[in-house]
């Protein structure tokens, strides 16, 4: 399926400091891989870089086919980023914020309706506004919104914060749902435990750096369609 990102020596510099150092990461398409490592040590960087609102050099960096070197701006469409703060119109009531989404991705009633039922955001939250909610019921807004814009490169910094159990399952499956669907998954957290976080290929940052878990698993081989010769009598 190819690499979803592909990056070789990626440097990022946020006020003359090097967020990214050099980062050396491949992702392949369709794959969920958990960021890891200390507070600072590029991990939200990198998400964002991902997503095209880092601008960042180096011998290679291309996300979904796009380099950013070149355009960093054309991949945006075609990805989700959850980061610390959800991205969202805090005027608007809940409800509002999830049809515009809707119309912006020309999603599907269904989807929307299985988006709301997910995350509990329906019913008289529905009336609230953004500005009103708690963090926990941002980010479960935010989690709707992206489920329904279907991106191919789901981007998350820190994606269980401030949900209660319950929704973090629905996080966890949700995550994998995307990946069945054929999406890529990169997320960054220190949460511990869940099944998602269990399940992804674990990539360690320090210093802007990708210090362990860098390359993507290798493809496996087609099958053959040889049948096994058959043996003369």
């Amino acid at each position: 399926m190819g690499a979803a990102v592909a990056f070789e020596g990626v440097v990022a510099l946020l006020d003359r400091f090097p967020a990214l150092a050099g980062v050396d990461l491949s992702v392949a398409a369709g794959e969920m891989v958990c960021l890891r490592g200390p507070n600072g040590a590029g991990k939200s960087t990198l998400l964002r870089a991902c997503a095209g609102l880092v601008p960042v050099r180096g011998t290679r960096a291309d996300v979904l086919g796009f380099d950013l070197t070149a355009d960093r701006r054309s991949v945006r469409r075609h990805v989700g980023l959850l980061g610390h703060r959800a991205p969202l119109y805090g005027d608007l009531r809940v409800d509002d914020q999830v049809r515009h989404c809707a119309e912006l991705h020309t999603a599907a009633p269904a989807e929307v309706t299985a988006a709301v039922e997910r995350f509990g955001i329906g019913g008289r939250l529905g009336a609230v506004a953004i500005r009103r909610l708690s963090e926990g019921q941002q980010r479960r807004v935010a989690l709707a919104c992206l489920t329904i814009a279907r991106p191919r490169l789901w981007l998350l910094d820190e994606p269980h914060a401030g949900l209660d159990s319950s929704n973090r399952d629905a996080l966890d499956d949700l995550l994998a749902g995307a990946v069945e669907a054929g999406a890529t998954v990169m997320f960054a957290t220190h949460e511990e435990g869940r099944t998602g976080v269990a399940t992804a290929r674990q990539v360690l940052l320090t210093g802007g750096r990708v210090v362990e878990g860098s390359s993507a698993p290798p493809t496996p081989p087609a099958p053959s369609t040889i049948g096994p010769k058959r043996r003369r009598g």
